[in-house]
């Protein structure tokens, strides 16, 4: 009993290292093929390897190097050094950071996807052009430099030299234009460029661009004070510069990139974010090989930008939500043109209009979602999206009160019919299926939840056999078999009870929430104000009051199911051998369905949760190796992975 969760620690710390070895491997082997020309993986990808790396070993070195450039080309030391960016991939990330680096403005440009370049400068001449390379030292390629376009050998104002010494920073670029023409056969602009401005005898450097975003005297005072006076300086020398655009809150950030996404497609140059800054040149900063005060607000694979075409009115019980379908996009590998737009306030507060322009994103395994509406384009044409006003079924005027749109006719045909099928799925009452139902209820003979458990092998009879067989005496296993399910499912946890009323929104995990906070028994519940349901962790103003008025909208049967004796409701404090434990599935089991899994847990004490959360005690998978974000995500917090084996040891050993 003592040994029962103590679950070979030293087995998940061995996966662990054995993933950062992997990972610090294929991190090398990317930069090295990036830096040489030849890239194997988007910036997506690497990203995510980075990421995940950063995360189970924050210490490790290899996050502190920058990549390696060949042994084609000469030696030289940066004058600023050429270190990596924080990086955010989401909006959630960005957020997380600004909320960490509160400056008056934000000073935004483009992140340039090409190939880092330090142009250094003696009193106005160009004197070196640098590689990146380790961030320290890169490759001297000077020569094919000067035949770049963007490249100034002098640095000039009013025709007069200026006397600047030190460096200038930017990306060499290969425009979509040269790539269609020259160099289609390339995977991307990116390699193409790469490899180009690496070639020993300059060949094709002509058909490069710099487009340069930082500069660095070797001597005070700087010929600029700040971030902004840096790109007009820059401007003033004859440079091409990236475009900068001054945001007052993060908020403004996040709605730029999106505008920036939208016109991304038709930019000459490819780009694969943002670069946020603060006003102030922060040197000491810029010294360090990944700096604090600045981030890359990357795009990803898994956003798009999207036009709404129509929304269509899903109807799932007396519910009617609005589901957006848009012009196809790909998300993460996937086609996708629908989202959910959840109910009517979500579609006011987006200010969303049939026309809008869109921002799709689909993260992790998160369903497809509008995250935001872009301003209009003066071409662009929009209407307004109309609301169904009376229900679909019985013709009652809908009620729309914000968190949803729905029929508030409590005998309406659809919402008893919804019901049944609800409760059939959440008790798991097998054989039953959504053809028998409908038809048990289109002939009158189920009208509530309780008429489930009066029916007769002899009533369902007729609905497997034809009346020749019936008069033949053949008996009918179909119906005996409902009627077995039926019976085998009278005894229920409590949540598995009042998720199987159909209560807008109200599961089982939630109601585990309310069970966990005190209200554990039925009577409990539907004493409950709205008051004390919202102060539940997980809980809000509107998710309680929908709970409070479908507990009181159906209490009575509640009551009734259970004092007739037909169900029995496991309620109170649960005591077993999981008491205290929390369990979290993931994937197909083979030996059991997962919701008699999650009853085994709950008979025991143990509780169900649907996500990885740093209180979760075990996460039950057939693929404990598996790459899922779940089991990376367990890995990272040090959560007990239990295969389904394992999992069913538990209960074996205690027996």
């Amino acid at each position: 009993m003592s040994d029962l969760f103590d679950i070979d620690a030293a087995h998940q710390v061995s996966d662990m290292q054995k993933r950062i070895a992997e990972l610090s491997g294929l991190i090398q082997r990317y930069q090295n093929s990036y830096y040489n020309g030849e890239g194997e993986v988007s910036d997506a990808e690497f990203d995510a390897l980075w990421d995940e790396l950063k995360r189970l070993d924050p210490a490790n070195p290899l996050l502190q190097r920058v990549g390696q450039d060949s042994g084609n080309f000469a030696k030289l030391h940066h004058v600023m050094p050429m270190g990596s960016q924080e990086k955010a991939a989401d909006p959630e990330a960005f957020l997380e950071w600004a909320s960490k680096h509160v400056y008056n403005e934000y000073l935004v440009e483009y992140k340039l996807d090409g190939a880092s370049l330090e142009l250094q400068y003696e009193h106005g001449e160009l004197v070196y052009a640098v590689t990146r390379g380790d961030g320290s030292v890169g490759d001297d390629i000077t020569v094919n430099a000067k035949k770049m376009h963007g490249v100034q050998l002098l640095l000039l104002n009013d025709g007069n030299r200026m006397d600047f010494t030190g460096g200038v920073r930017g990306e060499v670029i290969m425009t979509h234009a040269v790539h269609d023409a020259l160099y289609a056969d390339k995977a991307n602009c990116r390699n193409a460029a790469n490899g180009l401005m690496k070639r020993k005898d300059g060949t094709g450097s002509e058909h490069l661009t710099l487009i340069v975003y930082d500069a660095l005297s070797r001597s005070d005072p700087q010929p600029f004070k700040d971030e902004e006076e840096k790109i007009q300086w820059l401007r003033t020398c004859g440079f091409t510069t990236v475009p900068l655009h001054i945001c007052k809150t993060p908020q403004e950030v996040i709605d730029y990139r999106a505008q920036v996404m939208d016109i991304r497609k038709s930019l000459e140059y490819d780009i694969d974010g943002l670069v946020i800054k603060e006003r102030v040149i922060n040197r000491d900063d810029a010294q360090r090989t990944r700096p604090d005060r600045q981030i890359a607000f990357k795009f990803s694979l898994e956003e798009a930008v999207s036009v709404l075409r129509s929304v269509d009115w899903s109807e799932s019980g007396v519910t009617y939500t609005p589901v957006a379908v848009f012009d196809p996009v790909e998300l993460a590998g996937t086609t996708v043109k629908r989202a959910s737009l959840a109910n009517p306030d979500t579609i006011r507060a987006l200010k969303i209009q049939l026309g809008s322009r869109i921002v799709v994103v689909k993260r992790g395994e998160i369903i497809p979602k509008i995250e935001a509406v872009l301003p209009m384009h003066e071409e662009d044409t929009v209407a307004p999206i109309v609301y169904p006003t009376v229900c679909s079924v019985c013709g009652t005027p809908l009620v729309d009160d914000g968190s949803r749109l729905y029929c508030p006719n409590h005998v309406c045909p659809k919402k008893i019919h919804h019901q049944l099928l609800k409760w059939i799925s959440v008790v798991d009452i097998r054989d039953f299926g959504e053809t028998l139902v409908t038809a048990l209820y289109k002939d009158g003979r189920l009208t509530s939840i309780t008429d489930i458990y009066t029916l007769t092998k002899e009533e369902l009879t007729p609905y497997f056999l034809t009346q020749n067989s019936i008069d033949a005496d053949k008996k009918s296993l179909g119906a005996e078999k409902v009627i077995k399910s039926i019976q085998a499912h009278t005894s229920l946890p409590l949540s598995t009870y009042i998720a199987g009323f159909d209560i807008e929104g109200i599961g089982e995990a939630n109601a585990d929430k309310l069970i966990a906070a005190g209200f554990d028994t039925l009577d409990k519940l539907l004493a409950a104000t709205e008051e004390e349901l919202a102060s539940v962790y997980g809980f809000a103003d509107v998710m309680a009051k929908t709970m409070v008025a479908g507990l009181k909208e159906n209490a009575a049967e509640m009551r009734s199911l259970i004092a007739s004796g037909y169900i029995t409701v496991q309620q109170g404090e649960a005591m077993g051998i999981l008491t205290g434990k929390s369990f979290c599935f993931t994937g197909e089991l083979h030996t059991m369905k997962r919701l008699d899994a999650q009853n085994m847990v709950k008979q025991a004490g143990g509780t169900i949760k649907s996500s990885v959360t740093k209180d979760l005690s075990y996460l039950v998978t057939n693929d404990t190796t598996s790459g899922s974000s779940k089991n990376k995500k367990a890995s990272q917090l040090g959560i007990t992975i239990l295969s389904e084996e394992a999992f069913l040891q538990l209960f074996h050993t205690v027996g």
